[in-house]
């Protein structure tokens, strides 16, 4: 019997990289990148040599880097800091990839937690396979009919993406690691950055590269349209703070050029299209369209969120369920009714989702400066409370006197289909949220948008809507990350980066 039983195939590896320690986090970094770069390089190579006839008797493998710490102090950080620090003694580890991509975050996450533990990080490799398909990066194109012409079955020459280790454990406060692991040092692994990079491209046809770190989220073509224009004058301008203007198919407007100079337009919009204000740092601003209804905006806030941006805010139409209010007035939400569900089992209604005081300023400010209003007269044209999302779109045309008692006992003035999903996704994520809505209808008082009055209000509001939301977002770039990022969004036991 024993006769028959076949050797181990071999794994084809590329040479072993121990863990070494550094005290320079740009140092760390660049050690992390050229550990991954090789590594990916291996694969693209090793498929490549496959594909033109050179099968290996065995599999090809190659690991992702990963930084590990080691402290054996209680808690030295400023107590001020949300991130930075791990929760005790211990040793910490994560998983990295695309390096080059995170620098800046990296670079800064490593600044903290070698300042405020005192101690060196070690950068090595892990014992994650890298699936082969995330060696390929957004724009690499792989022939269908060269992967199916194969000898063997590409996950026996290859490791491909294993969903049992890709979810969101970390995040989700739901992580169990057995006795003697280490523990977590960073909200999210590769293989489930690798996930979200590779479908924020399939979503959104632009590059994971060049998302900014102040992300605007909106439910209608009209907010993307004057967003556009708005950014090309900028472009042809040759002057102000950002750099390019970059639409779906990597379509790329310089400053100081009139029309794009490189990327392709796709032949279709995306599902979810997106444009991106660029500036120094990625410090600019990414504007989504995520269309109708929670899955959407529950989908697009899990991809975005392993960029791990600065703030996201909703901006949208909402119906009013108030007399007082009239079209056209915002709504700036301190409070949310969840019915959206499609979080329910990742953040449990029960969970309250808190207003964040900076990014709430940053709003109410906005919108005293573009309107010329403030104070007591500010509140002719804006309401402060409570917005209740729904995952029914036609929820008026079934016997509505519960959902209205439910709203009306929440003290709700506003009903949508996104801004809670948006909000408790940015909670759950720890990236700070906000939403300001612009009430477009009042269902429960019989003024419904009509054809023609649809397009008058549309051309009216919109403009001064979006200058809100961009003049917030830049007004929130002006602080420090530390005090943006809120200790409100961190849990007993957290990950030192943010």
């Amino acid at each position: 019997m024993n006769d028959r039983i076949r050797p181990a195939a071999p794994v084809h590896r590329p040479d072993p990289r121990p863990f070494e320690t550094f005290d320079d986090p740009r140092a760390a970094v660049d050690r992390l990148i050229e550990i991954y770069e090789r590594n990916t390089t291996f694969l693209r190579e090793a498929f490549d040599r496959v594909t033109h006839g050179h099968v290996p008797d065995g599999r090809t493998r190659a690991c992702y880097p990963a930084i590990r710490i080691t402290t054996d102090t209680h808690d030295l950080a400023d107590s001020r800091l949300s991130y930075g620090h791990v929760p005790g003694p211990g040793t910490y580890t994560t998983t990295i990839s695309r390096p080059a991509l995170f620098r800046d975050y990296l670079v800064d996450q490593l600044t903290q937690v070698i300042r405020n533990h005192a101690v060196p990080v070690e950068i090595g490799e892990s014992d994650v396979p890298i699936p082969l398909h995330f060696a390929f990066f957004e724009g690499a194109h792989v022939e269908g009919t060269l992967v199916e012409a194969l000898p063997r079955p590409l996950r026996d020459l290859f490791d491909v993406p294993d969903l049992a280790i890709t979810d969101d454990a970390i995040v989700n406060g739901t992580l169990e690691p057995r006795a003697g692991e280490p523990l977590p040092l960073a909200p999210f692994t590769a293989p489930r950055i690798d996930y979200s990079l590779h479908r924020l491209q399939h979503y959104t046809a632009t590059s994971p590269a060049h998302f900014q770190n102040f992300v605007l989220f909106t439910n209608y073509q009209f907010y993307v349209d004057e967003f556009a224009a708005k950014a090309r004058e900028m472009m042809a301008s040759g002057t102000g703070e950002y750099t390019a203007f970059v639409e779906p198919g990597n379509l790329v407007t310089r400053l100081g050029e009139h029309a794009p100079s490189s990327g392709e337009a796709p032949p279709r919009l995306p599902q979810m299209p997106t444009y991106h204000l660029t500036r120094d740092n990625h410090s600019g601003i990414t504007l989504v369209n995520i269309g109708v209804g929670p899955s959407n905006a529950k989908t697009i806030t899990d991809h975005i969120a392993v960029l791990r941006p600065h703030a996201w805010l909703m901006l949208g139409h909402c119906a009013g369920l108030r007399n007082s209010q009239k079209l056209g007035d915002y709504v700036l939400a301190h409070g949310y009714v969840r019915e959206d569900h499609v979080l329910d089992a990742d953040l449990p209604v029960w969970i309250p989702i808190p207003a964040l005081a900076e990014i709430q300023v940053a709003l109410e400010q906005a919108v005293e400066e573009v309107t010329g209003l403030e104070g007591w007269e500010l509140k002719r044209i804006m309401r402060t409370g409570t917005v209740a999302t729904i995952d029914n779109r036609n929820w008026e045309l079934r016997d509505h006197r519960e959902p209205v008692q439910r709203f009306s006992q929440s003290r709700a003035i506003a009903l949508d289909m996104e801004s809670a999903t948006i909000a408790a996704n940015g909670f759950r994520f720890r990236v700070p949220y906000g939403t300001l809505l612009c009430v477009s209808d009042k269902p429960l008082h019989g003024e419904l948008k009509l054809p023609g009055m649809a397009s008058a209000f549309y051309r009216r509001q919109v403009s001064q809507h979006l200058e809100i939301g961009i003049l917030a977002m830049e007004k929130l770039r002006q602080m420090p990350p530390e005090r943006l990022h809120s200790r409100k969004l961190r849990s007993f036991l957290e990950t030192a980066f943010q």
